[in-house]
């Protein structure tokens, strides 16, 4: 392990580190994709026709708020190296608001959208936060592997999650309870998982980055966002990043679509229970975290485009699959083709933006693939969402048409050289 440590890093400090994505995956894992986005169009919006197109919504002007202040908030990380303060602080905003969701019941949309938008938006800050001080732990011929460790055990923290979740659903129904008693405690649950397993993170995760040089005359917000436009017009000058920051939007849209909707596709497509559902995902947890630490292995021994290329093929393999799917078994197999597709995809993609970075900048390189992602993560699920309320419920057409975007973006990224950007990211890096 050792080797692959940048040096002064301990093996409890990468730990430390990857224990976050072990606790904010409980988050995406129960909120976002295996209970309450099935929940909330079943029940706080009544399986109205537009509820699909709601939920997408909701989390597309959660996903847009990310998209304003998530660079901002890397440049000021990156000027005042703050990183780990503001990290602590979207974990308790994240916390409370996803506490707050077990208000959520029959016609409580006005409470539950502003709930959802904020308990997200500070997940997704946070996100982009911990991806920062990868570059800083891991060398740079590891970086996938650490990522993958990260990616890996933040599966297994989706696992733990949703297995309490589980365990209590099981209980309930088992007490004849209705989803409308037992889909509020999972949301405590969820919060107090994600409070606990962050402590780790907090206690030993060390901030290495120095305050950056400040721009006179100029408050702090004033300073971010000047940083912010130097960044964009810099952006220029990194060719291959750029362009995979561009590939990012089109296969994350695909994967924010699939990741977003599954239990609903699950629940309205294949006719699964709540139950059926979260044990689809649960096991899918399983396939993801073996996805995410066998291909950070694989990343490192034949390059980043060819292990990205990979498991496009196999997301555009899985739509194919869920699309054609008559019955339990086959979609089962897409699923778990999904989910190993998924956590290496994610591990990969991170780990290439830090592999192109240039080290003063890192934070901020981040926060414009944080861009990415959000953006895409409102392109896919939207484009889901009006295609099953124009279709009146089609949701087999929804997916077929959503995996269009892996097929883009496997086309884009034919054109990124990895050595050509690195040497460019070297030399910016020298030269500050």
């Amino acid at each position: 392990m050792h080797r692959s440590l940048a040096k002064t890093v301990t093996s409890r400090e990468i730990w430390s580190w990857a224990m976050y994505d072990f606790a904010n995956s409980g988050y995406t894992t129960v909120v976002i994709t295996a209970i309450f986005n099935a929940y909330f169009v079943s029940v706080v919006a009544g399986n109205a026709p537009w509820a699909t197109l709601a939920w997408t919504l909701a989390l597309a002007v959660s996903y847009t708020l990310i998209m304003l202040f998530a660079p901002v908030i890397g440049a000021y990380a990156d000027a005042y190296a703050a990183k780990k303060k503001l990290l602590a602080a979207t974990t308790i905003g994240c916390v409370i608001f996803t506490a707050l969701l077990a208000f959520a019941g029959p016609n409580s949309l006005w409470l539950t959208i502003p709930l959802i938008v904020f308990s997200n938006f500070f997940y997704g800050c946070g996100e982009n936060l911990i991806a920062a001080f990868l570059p800083e732990l891991a060398r740079g011929r590891a970086l996938g592997k650490v990522s993958g460790w990260g990616w890996s055990l933040g599966y297994v923290g989706g696992l733990v999650s949703l297995g309490a979740c589980l365990a209590y659903v099981t209980w309930a129904q088992g007490h004849n309870q209705k989803a409308t008693d037992f889909v509020p405690v999972t949301m405590l649950i969820t919060a107090a998982l994600f409070a606990l397993s962050s402590l780790p993170t907090f206690m030993f995760l060390k901030e290495r980055a120095l305050p950056q040089p400040h721009l006179q005359g100029l408050n702090i917000f004033q300073e971010s966002f000047a940083r912010l436009g130097h960044t964009l017009r810099r952006a220029k000058q990194f060719r291959d990043l750029r362009r995979f920051l561009i590939c990012t939007v089109f296969y994350q849209a695909g994967i924010q679509a699939v990741i977003t909707l599954a239990a609903i596709y699950a629940q309205q497509a294949m006719h699964f229970t709540t139950q059926q559902t979260i044990m689809l995902i649960f096991v899918v947890n399983i396939t993801a975290a073996i996805g995410a630490f066998l291909f950070g292995h694989v990343q490192d021994r034949i390059g980043h485009i060819p292990t990205i290329a990979l498991t496009l093929f196999g997301w555009i393999g899985m739509i194919l699959l869920a699309w054609g799917a008559e019955g339990p078994t086959q979609f089962w197999i897409a699923a778990n083709l999904a989910g190993v597709c998924m956590g290496s995809s994610q591990s990969a993609g991170r780990a290439l933006v830090g592999f192109l970075s240039p080290a003063a900048r890192r934070a901020e390189f981040f926060g414009l693939w944080g861009l990415a992602v959000k953006f895409s993560s409102i392109l896919g699920p939207i484009t889901y969402g009006l295609v099953s309320w124009i279709s009146k419920g089609d949701h087999r057409l929804a997916i077929l048409i959503t995996g269009s975007y892996f097929v883009a973006g496997l086309l884009i990224l034919a054109g990124i050289d990895v050595k050509r950007g690195r040497r460019v990211a070297l030399r910016k890096e020298n030269q500050s």
